[in-house]
């Protein structure tokens, strides 16, 4: 019975894997995190200017039918 160890290929994963730089890549880890939260910020940002530019239309729409509905008729 073979072992786990004997049916990977240890010596072909170990050349690539000593060409991995840390400082490299934890840089890139904290770039890409950077990146994330300025994504996301923006989202949120464009969802609440959204939220709100739809609160205000509303608003608006029913302030002019409480206006329309106060007015007298003159026919």
């Amino acid at each position: 019975m073979t072992s786990v160890l004997d049916r990977v290929p240890v010596a072909a994963l170990t050349a690539p894997a000593r060409q991995v730089h840390a400082g490299r890549t934890l840089l890139s880890l904290l770039a890409g995190a950077f990146f994330l939260a300025g994504w996301v910020a923006f989202r949120v940002a464009a969802l609440a200017w959204l939220a709100l530019a739809w609160c205000a239309v509303a608003t608006r729409e029913g302030w002019r039918e409480a206006k329309k509905q106060k007015r007298p008729n003159r026919a």
